[in-house]
């Protein structure tokens, strides 16, 4: 049986370690281990591989690979990876939603805290050499206290679950949004359907998004649902830029038609240095850092490994991820059409 590890990345912290590959082949000694530092040898490689570990594989790729039964992704987004054949084959297809959920949360909770009193100012008038003491307090909105405000959460996966206790913490009020009500949300004051979405913007202090990239997602916060908000409601996003109409919501903070909005991610990365989200004082952008940690490549490697004692003995895979509930259909349909 063999594994192929092919995780080569820009960002060195994403870029997975060599003792990935050596750790695995010292654990499962009856399985050959291939790491690839760059993807060049892929080919190669790719058509004997029984399990691929990467973020990355084409479409003529994958068709070289007879022998592939099991993909997984360390990242949380797997929509590069559902083109139709992959769908129509049956590999099974897992992520590393799990490892990023607790320190995405805990970033989520740096922007609420940070919005709502208002540091961005502070650090501004500190540059200046300012005591911006009174200029804060006339500043609409004005420093705020958490305690109290309303959170409308959208998803409950990984992230979602982590962040309700951190906010819980901070005696926020929780309404989740997510797809089936029926699973609830641990800790939630309320749990409702994505379709309530238009009633409950106009309620939320805070909202945080945290729902992958669908169909039925994409471009989901436009001018309309940015109108729906408070006139003091932030907006923060540490799932995927392609969630939020970036032109609307420009628009919506040069118009200072809502407190603010953090974000995380954005529609092109890295963010290109003409875009108009550089000006603006009324939001915090962070370069897609929100699942940075010291030990991310510690608790990736413990997944891969769990999973793979569990696929050597015929279990079933954790972490299959919730973009296939959206696109199966979909990618099923274009295969038949063909």
């Amino acid at each position: 049986m063999k594994l192929l590890l092919v995780h080569p990345h820009d960002f060195l912290l994403w870029n997975a370690p060599a003792w990935v590959g050596e750790r695995l082949h010292a654990e499962f000694p009856n399985v050959n281990v291939v790491q690839l530092p760059t993807y060049d040898g892929l080919d190669k490689e790719i058509p004997d591989a029984e399990i691929f570990v990467g973020a990355s594989l084409r479409s003529e790729q994958f068709q070289q690979a007879k022998k592939l039964r099991w993909i997984h992704s360390p990242s949380t987004g797997v929509h590069q990876l559902l083109f139709p054949e992959v769908i129509a084959s049956g590999v099974v297809i897992t992520n590393g939603r799990t490892v990023h959920g607790m320190v995405v949360a805990e970033h989520s909770m740096a922007l609420i805290l940070a919005l709502a009193k208002r540091l961005p100012s502070a650090f501004r008038y500190q540059q200046q050499h300012k005591w911006g003491q009174g200029e804060m307090c006339q500043e609409h909105p004005m420093p705020r206290e958490v305690a109290g405000a309303t959170l409308l959460l959208l998803g409950a996966g990984s992230i979602g679950r982590e962040v309700i206790p951190r906010a819980k913490a901070f005696d926020m009020k929780i309404a989740v949004l997510r797809e089936n009500v029926q699973h609830g949300a641990e800790g939630a004051d309320a749990v409702y359907s994505i379709s309530e979405l238009d009633r409950l913007l106009p309620q939320a202090d805070f909202v945080l998004i945290s729902l992958p990239t669908l169909p039925s997602t994409r471009g989901m916060f436009n001018r309309e649902r940015l109108a729906r908000m408070k006139s003091d409601a932030y907006l923060i996003n540490v799932s995927r830029g392609a969630l939020i109409d970036e032109a609307a919501l420009i628009e919506c903070l040069q118009k200072k038609q809502i407190g603010g909005a953090a974000l995380d991610v954005f529609a092109t990365e890295p963010l290109p240095l003409e875009s108009p989200l550089w000006l603006l004082e009324n939001l915090i952008i962070t370069p897609h850092t929100a699942a940075l940690a010291q030990t991310l490549w510690e608790r990736h490697y413990a997944l891969i490994a769990e999973n793979l004692h569990h696929y050597l003995a015929g279990e079933s895979l954790s972490n299959a991820p919730r973009e296939l509930r959206g696109v199966c259909l979909t990618c099923l349909l274009l295969v038949i059409s063909k």
